[in-house]
C-alpha cells in the first residue's frame, strides 16, 4: 500500500513509499483510509521503534475492511473516525490502517463525509477533555482561548458559548471576524504587546479560566486570568503559578466519548461550524504537513484519498 514515512528519522519531512499492509490481531480493526487529518504532531509523535518505513500519522476516518475475532463492535462495511496514536503497526497516512479497539473509535453519523469525521477526533477530544479541566465553570463564567482561530480553538470558543460562558480569544487581526462569528465577545492580537491587559480589562479582573492551545504561550496568557483562576496550558507548557492560579492538565482519563457523538451530531445539524482550511489530495501530504506546521492554518487540514 501507499504510505508517508519519514525520510530522516531525526527530520521532520516525510517521503511517499510503498509498504506492507498492517496484519489484523485480535482486537484490531482494519480500516481503508478515505480521509486523514493532518496534526503539528503527525511528523514526530511516533513509537520510539518506529523505522523507515512506519507510516506517520495518528487520526482519520474510513471503512471497516476487516476485523480481528475478539471484535463485537465493529464489523467491516462500518464508517468510522478515529485516533490511534503511537499504534505499533504504522499511523493514518496510509492507504490503510490499524486501530485497536482500546482507541478512540467513532461510529461516522449519516451526513457527515469522511473529510469532516476525520477532522474532528483530535481536535474535539482534545478541547473536550482540556475544558473537563476547568473547574466550577458555570453559565456566564468567562473563558479566554490562546490561539483561537486554529482547530482546537475553533471548537474551543464555540462548545463554551454553547455551555453558555463568555469567550474571548487571540489570534492574528485577520482572523478577528472569523472568530466573531463562532461567539467571541471579545478579540485580541497577540502581536500587541497590551493584549493580556485588554482581555483583564474585559471583565474587570480577568477570566475565570484560559487554555493556551501553542507551546510557549502559557505564561503570558496567565496575565489575563484572574486571581485565584485556572489555566490548561494545552501543549504541556510547564510554569510558575501566580496570584493564587490554578494550573490544570488535560482531563486524559475524562470519557468524553458521548460529548463527541454529540460533536459530530451538531456538525451534521449545523449548531457547530466545522472549519476545514484547505483539503489536500493524498499525493500532496508534504505540502499540508508544511502547512500546518506554521501554526497559522484556519480550523483543520485534511488529506483526501482516492
Amino acid at each position: 500500500m501507499k504510505a508517508f514515512v519519514k525520510s530522516d528519522p531525526a527530520g521532520s519531512s516525510i517521503t511517499a513509499t510503498e509498504v506492507p499492509a498492517p496484519e489484523v490481531d485480535t482486537d484490531d480493526l482494519l480500516v481503508r483510509m478515505h480521509a486523514v487529518g493532518v496534526g503539528i504532531h503527525d511528523s514526530y509523535f511516533l513509537p520510539a521503534d518506529a523505522g523507515p518505513s512506519f507510516p506517520i500519522g495518528m487520526e482519520g476516518a474510513g471503512v471497516v475492511e476487516q476485523v480481528g475475532p475478539g471484535v463485537t463492535q465493529h464489523r467491516p462495511g462500518d464508517r468510522v473516525a478515529f485516533v490511534n496514536a503511537m499504534e505499533a503497526k504504522g499511523g493514518t497516512w496510509a492507504e490503510y490502517a490499524v486501530v485497536n479497539t482500546n482507541s478512540l473509535i467513532l461510529p461516522v453519523p449519516d451526513g457527515l463525509d469522511f473529510v469532516e469525521a476525520a477532522a474532528l477526533p483530535v481536535a474535539g477530544n482534545t478541547i473536550l477533555r482540556t475544558l473537563a479541566a476547568l473547574p466550577g465553570m458555570q453559565s456566564g463564567s468567562s473563558l479566554f482561548v490562546a490561539g483561537g482561530a486554529g482547530a482546537i480553538g475553533s471548537l474551543a470558543i464555540q462548545i463554551a458559548r454553547q455551555r453558555g460562558w463568555r469567550v474571548a480569544a487571540s489570534a492574528s487581526a485577520h482572523n478577528h471576524d472569523y472568530m466573531r462569528s463562532l461567539g467571541a465577545e471579545l478579540t485580541v492580537d497577540y502581536h500587541d504587546s497590551d493584549w493580556p491587559e485588554q482581555v483583564r480589562g474585559w471583565l474587570g479582573e480577568g477570566v475565570d479560566a484560559a487554555i493556551a492551545i501553542h507551546p510557549g504561550t502559557s505564561t503570558e496568557t496567565m496575565r489575563a486570568v484572574k486571581d485565584g483562576g485556572t489555566i490548561v496550558p494545552v501543549s504541556g507548557d510547564s510554569m510558575a503559578v501566580e496570584r493564587g492560579i490554578r494550573a490544570g492538565m488535560i482531563a486524559y482519563q475524562a470519557d468524553v466519548s458521548r460529548e463527541l457523538d454529540q460533536l459530530m451530531a451538531d456538525v451534521v445539524s449545523k449548531a457547530i461550524h466545522l472549519e476545514i482550511e484547505r483539503v489536500y489530495p493524498f499525493d500532496e501530504a508534504a505540502d499540508a504537513l508544511a502547512r500546518v506546521q506554521t501554526r497559522h492554518a484556519r480550523g483543520k487540514l485534511v488529506l483526501r484519498l482516492p
